[in-house]
Order: structure tokens, then C-alpha cells, then sequence
């Protein structure tokens, strides 16, 4: 796919972003109205990078991030022309299958960490042991962090290893598919890592958070035919506002060098080598292949060195397709949108969204479930072919709901290496990353691996990216890009 605007406007600085995934494209959308020329490069065959959806049994469902909440992000997707196909979710309630039983995750939590002992007890997710000690946190003097720590660590210390075990690592893996004893606390857990220095207790800390208001909290959301619409809506609207913008696939950037007056970028295409010179040039790629492409940029060493120590985990999603009829008592009146599965149970899946359910929208004659296998440490798992990978996937699921039959249809999409590991001194790192990059005129990051993975955080670091090249361009940018 080549989409090209006008070759008009030479006299622009050229902006050339690689990378067609959500930063990259948020990226170019942020630009689209600044004095600049915008060329996007994508080597793969299709835009969107983690966000894709197609048909299953006639519905369409996400095959990778569904979903959206930052005020931020649902005002781009408005002004992508998206606005009126907002949608917010049915319902997220969310439980943990663990211990024999589907249980209710406790309403006094934050991030994984819970605030609210009673709650936590009468759940079940512990055991009466596990539930006593997790109480030792409101009396226990205040813990004093040297610097930055393993989220399970510190959680396991003040709370116990039941509660990183049962209520942690499973958040965290559906954020990250991290492992809990790995993760940053600082990184992953930035704002209650934060909170947690004013209170003797991470309880209290947690609890103080669930009670602070977010009076521009936009709610959980998607777009109406799945959240996968919007990288091709953005890239067309890119392409109608700005002068000579091209969004290109099939780019693959394979060389980046300075130059006297700017950049040179190699690219490989089905018409073979060519090189593109740019004033600017804005990284939105996962940290390997933008340490691989800086490794030819002078006085980049320390950039290069870093971006390549942040991990990667690669997961699989498993979609199947249900009739109605076949989980017993109706899937919608569980009351909830799909539950998650603690690593230490043993399960090969450790997320599930009943994707029908969470965006009833797309409810149709069927019910949609999506299930998450593989993380950091499992990537032997996406080796199995797509039929093991459906058919453990249905057997854990009729264990867990009681579903009854072979799902009508299935999807396994693989994701590799594609959730960036937060390991502790992730923020140390970034910084290091950040610093060696600002000393080179006209470059910029963007993308999943700094500060958060989700959508919104990747939309937030394109918007500090394209400030940064227009800052170094000479121009401060506008206030869209600004804020």
C-alpha cells in the first residue's frame, strides 16, 4: 500500500518517521498541520503494527489491543473523523480463575495491589494464611526503597507472596506479559510507586489512589468495528491535511546515517534500493530494530547499547468463536468481561475477554472469547502450531466457564517480540536513551518501549517526539503538538 499526497511544498523540511504502527502513525497525525513534509515508512505489508482486526464468524474482533481510555487518545481518534464511533465498554469487572474457582477480583485495588483486607479475604483469592499475612501490611513500619525495585519484591515483602503471586503478576501480565519478580516497580507501577513514599502501608497507598477522583476519565472505549480501523484512518487523514505526505508499506528502512545537512535513510522496496534524505528522522520502532538503525548514526554508541538491552516477549492471542446456547446460564450474565490466570496455577492461557460481553456492540449469534497465551520465558510456545495453540485454549476455557462443544471457529494470531520487558532501572535506562539522543540534531523516539505500552502512552511519546524534531527544526510547534 502507497498512499501519496501532492509532491508540492519542497521547500519544507522533510520529516521522514519510520515506522506505520500506532506511534508512528500518531506521530504523522500530529504533524499533519505544522510546516513540514511527512513521509512514514512501514516495512511490513499492512499499517497498524499491534492493532488489527478481522472477521471471526462474522464479527469483527480485534486481534491485538482492543481498547482505549486516556481523554487524549479518544480526542485523536475524534479528530482522526472517528469521534461519533466511540464506544465504551459493556461491562470491566474482571475475575481470577485460581485455586478450582472463578473469583471476583477485589473492587479495592489498584494496579494489582489490593487496599482493602476485607475484601481481599472474603474473595478467596488467598488462602486464610495468605489473607492474614497480607493484613501485616497496615501494621508493618514503612518500607525504604533504595532506588528502584522488582514490583514482586516489594509487593511480596510488604503484603506477602500471595498477593504478588495471585493478584500482581496476573495485572501484570495482561499489561506487559511480564513476570512480576522481573518488572520495574518504577517503571510499571510509576504512579503508586510515587504515592507509596507518603504512607506507611502499600495498602493505604493503593487505597488512596482508588479514592482520588479522575474527573477526565473517558471510560474504557474501542471504535465501532474494532479499535484496528484506526491506523488507516489516521493515515488518510495525514495524507489529506498535510502537502506531499506519503504513508508507505513494503518501506523497509535498513540504513541511517547522517549527513552534512540533515539524514539519509536507506530503503528496500519492491523496487528495489533507494535512499531518502530527511531533515528530520523519528524512530517508532521497537527498541531492537531502532538500536540496529543507530548503530550507523556517529556518536549514537550509548543510544545503541541501551536500546538493545530492553527485552522483548512475544504472546499469542487465541479467538474462538461460540454459540450462544453453548455456556451454560449465558456468558453475558456472569457479569463479567473475561478473568485472568495466575502463572503459578500452571495454565498455558493467562487472560481471557469475553470479547462479546466487553463490547456488546458486536454481540451477533455467537459469542466471541479471546484468550492470551505466552509471555517473557515461554516463547517456545508460539511454536506450537495453530490448532495445539485452539485446542488448549478451548480445553482450559470449558474448565474455567463450563463451556459446552468445540468452538463454531477459531483465530490464532502470534505477536513476536512484541511486549517490551520494564526490567527495575527501566527509568534509568529511558533517561540514558533520551539524553544520548537529544545530542543528535533532528532525531526522535517514539513507541512502546519508554513509557508505558498501552495505546495512549504510545500516542503520548509520539506527541514529545514530534515536539522534539520541530523544536530542532526551528519551529516550537503548534499547540496540538504541544499538548
Amino acid at each position: 500500500m502507497v498512499v501519496n499526497g501532492q509532491e508540492q511544498g519542497r521547500e519544507r523540511p522533510h520529516v521522514v518517521i519510520v515506522g506505520g504502527g500506532i506511534a508512528g502513525l500518531a506521530a504523522a497525525f500530529f504533524l499533519r498541520d505544522e510546516p513540514v513534509r511527512v513521509t512514514v515508512l512501514e516495512g511490513a505489508s499492512r499499517l497498524g503494527g499491534k492493532l488489527a482486526v478481522s472477521e471471526v464468524e462474522g464479527v469483527a474482533v480485534d486481534a491485538g489491543a482492543d481498547m482505549v481510555w486516556r481523554p487524549k487518545t479518544a480526542g485523536l481518534i475524534a479528530a482522526a473523523g472517528l469521534g461519533d464511533q466511540i464506544t465504551l465498554a459493556g461491562t470491566t469487572s474482571a475475575a481470577i480463575w485460581t485455586r478450582g474457582k472463578m473469583r471476583p477480583l477485589p473492587e479495592g485495588q489498584f494496579m494489582g495491589v489490593p487496599s482493602d483486607m476485607d475484601q481481599l479475604a472474603a474473595s478467596g483469592l488467598l488462602s486464610p494464611e495468605g489473607a492474614a499475612r497480607a493484613r501485616e501490611d497496615l501494621e508493618m513500619p514503612s518500607t525504604v526503597r533504595d532506588g528502584d525495585v522488582a514490583v514482586g519484591a516489594h509487593v511480596a515483602r510488604r503484603l506477602g507472596q500471595e498477593v504478588a503471586d495471585r493478584i500482581t503478576d496476573p495485572f501484570l501480565y495482561e499489561m506487559c506479559a511480564g513476570r512480576a519478580e522481573d518488572l520495574s516497580y518504577e517503571a510499571t507501577l510509576t504512579l503508586l510507586a510515587t504515592t507509596s513514599d507518603k504512607y506507611q502501608s502499600l495498602a493505604e497507598a493503593a487505597g488512596s489512589l482508588i479514592a482520588t477522583p479522575h474527573p477526565k476519565k473517558t471510560g474504557i472505549a474501542t471504535i465501532t468495528g474494532g479499535l484496528g480501523r484506526l491506523p488507516d484512518a489516521l493515515a488518510k487523514a495525514v495524507v489529506a491535511a498535510s502537502p506531499g505526505a506519503s504513508v508507505r508499506t513494503r518501506a523497509a528502512v535498513r540504513e541511517l546515517a547522517r549527513t552534512e545537512d540533515g539524514w539519509r535513510l536507506g530503503v528496500e522496496s519492491a523496487a528495489g534500493t533507494e535512499h531518502i534524505a530527511a531533515d528530520a528522522v523519528i524512530l517508532a520502532v521497537p527498541a531492537g530494530p531502532a538500536s540496529r538503525l543507530l548503530a550507523g548514526a556517529t556518536g549514537a554508541t550509548q543510544a545503541t547499547a541501551e536500546l538493545a538491552g530492553i527485552p522483548y516477549a512475544g504472546v499469542v492471542d487465541i479467538t474462538l468463536a461460540y454459540p450462544r446456547r453453548a455456556f451454560p446460564g449465558g456468558l453475558a450474565e456472569r457479569g463479567i468481561c473475561g478473568y485472568r490466570v495466575p502463572a503459578v496455577d500452571g495454565r498455558v492461557v493467562k487472560s481471557v475477554t469475553f470479547s462479546t460481553v466487553k463490547w456488546p456492540q458486536a454481540a451477533a449469534e455467537v459469542e466471541i472469547v479471546r484468550c492470551r497465551a505466552g509471555r517473557m520465558g515461554e516463547e517456545d510456545l508460539l511454536q506450537r502450531d495453530d490448532a495445539d495453540l485452539a485446542g488448549l485454549a478451548a480445553s482450559e476455557l470449558a474448565e474455567a466457564t463450563g463451556v459446552v462443544g468445540d468452538p463454531v471457529s477459531t483465530r490464532v494470531t502470534r505477536w513476536d517480540d512484541s511486549m517490551p520487558q520494564y526490567l527495575v532501572g527501566h527509568g534509568d535506562r529511558v533517561a540514558r536513551i533520551r539524553t544520548a539522543v537529544a545530542a543528535q540534531p533532528g532525531l526522535a523516539l517514539c513507541g512502546a518501549a519508554y513509557d508505558g505500552v498501552g495505546v495512549g502512552h504510545c500516542m503520548a511519546t509520539a506527541r514529545k517526539a514530534t515536539h522534539q524534531v520541530l523544536t530542532s527544526l526551528g519551529t516550537a510547534g503548534s499547540a496540538a503538538v504541544k499538548g
